[in-house]
């Protein structure tokens, strides 16, 4: 089924908005959300209005609004849905490799995402938008749960504890902010890079959390078991220990 354009009668055949394409419903959909996302990421969003949405999507006005009938509200909340959705599907992967490597290729399906659509990512948690709501919150921080869940199901983890929790969550914001910056600053570290460092952060912060709390040593212990003794999260830790206390 192809959409028909609402007619103004007021206005000739000929004048029709320049540029206007018919398109599938769900295609005109998925590119109203495309165009809203970068838009909304370029500029704050309460200074987005539909005819910018419009315009750049090459439709009118009220075709925007018969896909969107809550107006620029529902179009922002169904664009962070549409990210947020696509983002978390870049966290599965298969149970293959060291807890390393598996952490790793979750860092590459995430900047992978960030890589391919910066705008949707920079929409989606730079925040700070009077056109924020509870529901726009939930959108992100379910995509936080999610990377929580999973990160945990990886380092095999049933039922975390709050201070291995807050762990998690800690190392979680790292790697938002990683993105942001690198995004910010025109990605001029290598992707392969930073995701090594992402890791290398992770073991060093389980290492330090292991000094408060048991549950985070004896996940460290086996994560270290499993790794074996030449592995990645094992000669990190022992480049730290060799480091003289004096530096």
């Amino acid at each position: 089924m192809n959409e028909t354009e609402p007619a103004d009668p007021t206005a000739p055949a000929a004048k029709k908005r320049s540029g206007y394409r018919r398109l599938p419903v769900q295609q005109r959909r998925e590119q109203l959300i495309s165009v809203a996302l970068a838009l909304f990421a370029s500029r704050p969003p309460e200074e987005v209005s539909l005819d910018d949405v419009a315009e750049a999507s090459g439709a009118s006005r009220p075709l925007v609004y018969r896909y969107f009938a809550g107006g620029k509200q529902q179009l922002y909340e169904a664009a962070l849905r549409s990210a947020a959705e696509e983002l978390t599907e870049r966290f599965r992967l298969s149970v293959q490799g060291t807890p390393t490597e598996q952490l790793g290729a979750v860092l590459d399906g995430y900047f992978s995402f960030v890589a391919e659509h910066d705008a949707g990512y920079g929409a989606l948690l730079r925040g700070g938008s009077v056109v924020e709501t509870k529901r726009t919150t939930a959108i992100v921080d379910e995509v936080r749960r999610t990377a929580l869940r999973r990160t945990l199901r990886y380092m095999g983890v049933r039922e975390a504890g709050p201070r291995l929790t807050l762990l998690v969550r800690s190392w979680i914001s790292v790697v938002e902010a990683a993105a942001l910056s690198w995004l910010d600053e025109g990605r001029q570290i290598p992707p392969a890079e930073l995701r090594d460092w992402l890791v290398d952060e992770f073991v060093a912060m389980t290492a330090t959390a292991a000094g408060h709390d048991p549950q985070t040593a004896e996940v460290l212990a086996g994560l270290l078991a499993l790794e074996g003794p030449g592995g990645r999260a094992a000669l990190l830790l022992a480049r730290l220990g060799a480091l003289p206390a004096d530096r």
